[in-house]
């Protein structure tokens, strides 16, 4: 079992930037697939990056801007946000999976944290 919870959410204007962080419990956490979705206002939950040790994939709109990465020894992983924009606005969660390919579609992933809301001004 893995346990996430997320945080580092808040309100942002554009062109501004925000870290959240994801904290996980478990022993095996250097051994999962970690992801980043988020869910705008009225909108289905998409996919925005996901690490598999130190290899990495975003989602075209989130290219450049965003960074995803994880600190095995603080059972963390981070999605440090750049350049945002108001379509960004989004509920973000984290998830893990214990799959050694890439996996892009929320239904992939076993464990989500509770979600943390990030809002971006215009």
């Amino acid at each position: 079992q893995v346990q996430l919870g997320e945080s580092g959410g808040g309100l942002v204007q554009a062109g501004g930037s925000l870290r959240l962080s994801c904290a996980a419990s478990g022993r095996t956490f250097s051994s999962y697939a970690m992801g980043w979705f988020r869910q705008p206002p009225g909108k289905e939950r998409e996919f925005v990056a996901t690490i598999r040790w130190s290899s990495t994939i975003y989602a075209d709109s989130v290219k450049g801007r965003f960074t995803i990465s994880r600190d095995n020894a603080k059972n963390t992983v981070y999605l440090q946000m750049s350049g945002l924009k108001p379509e960004d606005t989004a509920v973000y969660y984290c998830a893990a999976g214990p799959f050694t390919g890439w996996r892009t579609q929320p239904g992939d992933y076993a464990y989500w944290g509770q979600g943390t809301q990030v809002t971006v001004s215009s």
